[in-house]
């Protein structure tokens, strides 16, 4: 668009017409747009793109088709094939597509180690760990991202999805703020520690964390050990649930992740590090210490 050009050079006492005949471009157009800047086709697009760069800075794993259904979502309707077009034109490709010659190292932390693989705390809402697990249905794939509480090993915040998106790590965080809260309990300065993955970077997730007063913390690119108690968590789920048996639809698997979770890893489930008792009972015990001390 060389039209500003026009116009500043016409500012600075240069006439039209010679900067039209040097840039080797039409005066009438130029008046046109002089009228009228930007037309509505310019800001129609513009708004298509603004919506498909937010979806893909949120998350960076969906192709063309999946960005332009978030679009839509946000109001800004469009086909496949013009999100297409503007998702190429600036090079919004998805991660797991193929390499369009750039490097293929992971996106920068959002947030510093503040937990140094010291996976302990005196007490509740001081360390949350969280992360996603994915497993295979009939259906496609089913994903869960869970918030646990170290200091009881309570998975106090999770949620299940069709779709690894940003707002999956986003739901499990309110979750678990909610669960708390529903305890009388203040979550604020709790420290969040995540691995690198981009929903947990994502514009939605670092809102979430400034929303609820958490502090985020991150670990090292490609290092289970840096979150390991929550992988640890996740093992005994693939053990007991998800490799049991094949699972025919989203909903089955669901269903047997939410009661094995609810019924036996909470309510069941002893720990020795708690002393024998289940998650539940060993914050129902220490709030009735507590109580009773004060």
């Amino acid at each position: 668009m060389m039209y500003p050009l026009v116009r500043e050079l016409a500012g600075d006492g240069i006439p039209v017409t010679v900067t039209c005949r040097v840039l080797k471009i039409a005066r009438q157009p130029y008046y046109r747009w002089l009228k009228e800047p930007v037309t509505d086709a310019e800001l129609a697009a513009a708004y298509r793109a603004n919506a498909l760069f937010d979806a893909h800075r949120d998350d960076p794993e969906f192709g063309h088709r999946l960005l332009a259904d978030e679009a839509r979502e946000a109001g800004e309707g469009m086909c496949d094939r013009t999100a297409w077009r503007i998702c190429s034109e600036n090079g919004w490709w998805s991660v797991f597509g193929k390499k369009r010659g750039k490097n293929g190292k992971p996106g920068p932390p959002a947030h510093e180690d503040l937990v140094e693989r010291d996976f302990t705390a005196a007490g509740p809402n001081q360390l949350w760990l969280t992360d996603i697990t994915e497993h295979p249905t009939g259906e496609g794939k089913l994903y869960m991202c869970a918030v646990k509480d170290v200091w009881s090993g309570r998975i106090v915040g999770y949620s299940i999805d069709a779709r690894m998106k940003s707002r999956l790590a986003v739901q499990a965080l309110d979750n678990a703020v909610a669960t708390r809260a529903a305890h009388g309990m203040d979550v604020a300065g709790c420290i969040v520690h995540s691995d690198r993955g981009s929903q947990f970077r994502s514009r939605k997730y670092l809102a979430a964390l400034r929303r609820h007063h958490l502090v985020g913390s991150m670990g090292q690119v490609g290092t289970s050990a840096d979150n390991a108690a929550m992988e640890s968590f996740f093992a005994l789920l693939q053990k007991n649930v998800l490799d049991r048996r094949r699972w025919a639809t989203r909903q089955d698997l669901r269903i047997s992740i939410v009661t094995w979770l609810e019924r036996t890893y909470h309510r069941r489930r002893r720990q020795d590090r708690l002393g024998r008792l289940t998650p539940i009972e060993y914050e129902a015990t220490i709030a009735t210490a507590a109580t009773q001390a004060a």
